[in-house]
Formats: structure tokens, C-alpha cells, sequence
């Protein structure tokens, strides 16, 4: 295999992940969980740090009995084992992983170090409850209002990643002015939101910045929303993950890239749209002309 035949490492993170909280979470340490399912404690680690590159569907069975994990999410740790094999120049995740419970950005993002956005419209992270109510129940049109309040509840757990006081995931978000005139909820949501922003924009861990309408395109295209995830390194230097870039399938499978000239692409995007976008303080004060507008 080349470099670029190599199956996604995606896959076996996320289940190497998923098994070690479901690990933890039963109060099993390393050793035990290792010798209750006949496997030695090197094998259950490769299997937990994603070095595993083919799966034996019995030990991963068998884990999940270990720790209780329930029909459906045994299903999916399958899955996963599945797709692992999977050779590929992205990863495309839809349908199975589109439900909130076990969704493969929502994983993802806690773990990673950094996070460098650019967004059309809020990004969840900073949401305010209203905005995301109405985003969240105009997409899922044909659900209860007790289900929309769950999916909301679970969008606002989420922002904790980057407003906890211990060792907050860095955020950095570069916001088209568009998501400032598309209006979401109504005038008095809009207003709420882009105070929200300009407020959470203080934040040391955050840096929230407008690219203007009148910067036009960055390289004469339209790229679309993207979000670049860093997950740093150890205590040696060593990256603890390779980075990704990810975009939000809205309705069609979530990508994610994985090759590094893939993710250095998007990292020069990243850089071209911050050298136009506005400074911090200025994106603050036209955050809060723009909430002053929807209040008047």
C-alpha cells in the first residue's frame, strides 16, 4: 500500500475512544477488561489508541457485553470495526452516525486541542438555546417538541468543551458576515445571539472574527464552511492524533480528511480568510450594531 491506500485511521480512533469511555465507565481498569475477554493487555491497547488495522468481530463483541453497551451501540462499535478496513482519500460517515447519541463529530471535537472554524452561519459551539431551537427544529420539521428540546439540550453540553475553566478546547472562528443578516428565530433571537457572540468572543481560549461581504472570495471560490481539528501533542513532542478537516454533510454524509495535504489546503484557506477578516474588536463592535439593529 502507498501512503494514499492506507485505510482511514478515522474509523478505529473513534472506536478505540468509544471502547475506552465505555471501559472507564464500567470501572474496569486496563488489566481486568483485558483478561475477562481473553486478550492480553498490549492487544486491548492497540485496540483502545485506534493501532489496530483488522478487527476480530468476537473480541469486539465480546467488549461490549463486558461493558453492558446496549444492542444499538454494539451495532455501531461493529460498524466501525467494519469501516475500519475501509480504503479511502476521506471518510464519509452519514445515516448510522447522523444520530445524536453517537455521532462522530460529537466525539471528536472533546478530544481534539484545537479548532479552527469558518462558518456561514453560528457554529453550534456557540449557540445561543433559541437559535439552536430554531435551526434544530426547522431541520427536523417532522419531530416532537420533547425531541427537540433532547437535541438542543445535547448542543448546549457540548459548548462546555469550550467555556469549562479547566483546560478549555481553543476556538477559533472566522464568521462570514452573512451569518449576521440571515436571520434565525426571529429579531429578538438574532439580537440575543450576536450579543451572546460578542460577549463569549472575550474568552481567552476563543478568537471570534467577521470576514467582511466586501473581502469577496478567497481565491476566487466558494469553499464553503469547514472546520480544521488539531489534537496536539504529548508530553515528548509527539502528535497524539493526526488533524483532520471536517464539513457538516447537512443532510448528506459528514466528510472528513484525513491526508495531510488535504488538511495543510484548508489551513492555507484558514490563513487567507483570517488576513481579511476584521480584528477582534472590531468584529466585537459590528456584533453589537448588528444585535442593536434587530433590537430597535
Amino acid at each position: 500500500m502507498t501512503s494514499d491506500d492506507k485505510p482511514s485511521t478515522l474509523p478505529r480512533r473513534q472506536l478505540g475512544r468509544f471502547l475506552r469511555e465505555e471501559r472507564e465507565g464500567s470501572g474496569l481498569s486496563l488489566d481486568r477488561a483485558a483478561h475477562l475477554v481473553q486478550l492480553s493487555k498490549a492487544a486491548l491497547q492497540r485496540i483502545e489508541t485506534g493501532g489496530v488495522k483488522k478487527y476480530r468481530v468476537r473480541d469486539i463483541q465480546a467488549l461490549c457485553e463486558l461493558y453492558e453497551v446496549d444492542a444499538e451501540d454494539t451495532a455501531r462499535a461493529l460498524e466501525l470495526a467494519k469501516q475500519a478496513r475501509v480504503t479511502s482519500w476521506y471518510t464519509a460517515f452519514g445515516g448510522l452516525y447522523s444520530d445524536a447519541t453517537f455521532n462522530m463529530y460529537v466525539e471528536l471535537a472533546p478530544a481534539a486541542r484545537r479548532l479552527i472554524a469558518y462558518h456561514e452561519i453560528v457554529l453550534g459551539l456557540l449557540q445561543t438555546a433559541d437559535y439552536a431551537r430554531a435551526l434544530i427544529g426547522a431541520f427536523y420539521c417532522d419531530s416532537t417538541p420533547e425531541d427537540i428540546d433532547r437535541r438542543v439540550e445535547l448542543r448546549l453540553k457540548r459548548q462546555t468543551i469550550v467555556t469549562r475553566k479547566a483546560d478549555p478546547v481553543k476556538l477559533e472562528l472566522l464568521l462570514h458576515e452573512s451569518a449576521l443578516h440571515r436571520v434565525v428565530g426571529g429579531p429578538r433571537v438574532m439580537a440575543a445571539q450576536l450579543r451572546h457572540l460578542a460577549e463569549i468572543g472575550k474568552l481567552p481560549n476563543i478568537s471570534l472574527r467577521v470576514h467582511p461581504l466586501q473581502a469577496g472570495c478567497v481565491w476566487g471560490v466558494l469553499h464553503g464552511p469547514f472546520e480544521i481539528l488539531d489534537f496536539g501533542t504529548d508530553a515528548r513532542g509527539r502528535v497524539v492524533e493526526p488533524p483532520l478537516a471536517y464539513f457538516e454533510g447537512n443532510g448528506k454524509p459528514d466528510l472528513y480528511l484525513e491526508h495531510a495535504d488535504d488538511v495543510r489546503r484548508y489551513h492555507e484557506i484558514a490563513s487567507a480568510i483570517r488576513s481579511a477578516a476584521l480584528d477582534e474588536t472590531q468584529t466585537r463592535d459590528l456584533l453589537r450594531r448588528a444585535a442593536r439593529s434587530y433590537a430597535s
